[in-house]
């Protein structure tokens, strides 16, 4: 398993390799574009060329690609929910072409629906989304942390909606600890909260692995971010969270502030051993 964190891509993804290996990454996560919205920049058989050239010089082992954040499968808006399901195929392409392993995506918002309306027309647009599709890059739902009607904050919601859209490019789940902890998983309790998650969604379909501290206190529904060991997880659950990643062979990525993300990725390979 490799250890990261979220890179940026300014001035071109090509950049993000070098700058993951002065912080001391195996892995790394990217945006491919703007997570806000607009144009993607066109990746050119140079771009990707020298992408593929740097990770390797860098010795990046593994990118994964995030998706932009204004995704909402189940917005009753049809031009949001039709163009989230244009953007993940395309993220998915784009990945490919990268060599990246990953993309993973956020579900967005029920808004005025109820969770099996907003289930069922989730379900049908990740179908839409991978209708065709056979690209190298697979497609991971990320867990969220509940605030409103954010879906994907429970593992049974997300293993309803796998088995659903029963496709092999959509494997399995990025797990984000704050997420999860937000929503009422509670880390420091490692064997029972493991044995819950088992329960709920199955241990094999976790593929990644967003290792972030928390800010909120347990069951909060607040997504906010702390350096690891200085949030209200702590650094012994990490400890029992990293060791359960090595022993799976999950990759980890830190989503925390470029301040002290170097001290963070030295703790977990300390935690890997």
């Amino acid at each position: 398993m490799y250890i990261g964190c979220h890179i940026s891509i300014a001035g071109g993804v090509f950049n993000a390799p070098a700058r993951a290996s002065e912080l001391g990454c195996e892995a790394m996560q990217i945006f491919t574009r703007s997570p806000q919205g607009g144009k993607a920049p066109e990746l050119t058989p140079e771009v990707i060329l020298k992408f593929k050239e740097q990770c390797q010089e860098n010795n990046i082992e593994m990118t994964v690609v995030h998706t932009p954040y204004y995704i909402n499968f189940a917005s009753t808006n049809p031009r949001i929910s039709h163009g989230s399901v244009a953007v993940i195929r395309d993220e998915l392409e784009r990945a490919s072409l990268l060599g990246a392993k990953y993309v993973m995506t956020h579900l967005g918002s029920a808004g005025e629906l109820s969770e099996p309306e907003a289930n069922a027309k989730t379900i049908e647009a990740l179908k839409k989304s991978l209708d065709g599709y056979i690209g190298s890059a697979e497609l991971l739902i990320e867990n969220a942390a509940g605030s409103g009607k954010i879906m994907g904050s429970t593992f049974s919601q997300i293993a309803e909606i796998l088995k659903a859209v029963n496709h092999e490019k959509l494997t399995g789940i990025c797990i984000d600890t704050q997420h999860s902890f937000a929503s009422g998983y509670d880390w420091r309790d490692f064997e029972n909260t493991l044995a819950k998650i088992d329960s709920e969604l199955g241990l094999s379909n976790i593929k990644l692995i967003h290792c972030n501290d928390s800010k909120t206190e347990l069951a909060s529904r607040k997504d906010r971010h702390e350096h690891i060991g200085k949030g209200l997880i702590g650094e012994a659950a990490f400890e029992n969270i990293t060791k359960f990643a090595k022993e799976k062979n999950i990759t980890m990525i830190l989503e925390t502030e470029y301040d002290f993300v170097k001290e963070d990725i030295e703790l977990l390979k300390k935690f890997r051993g």
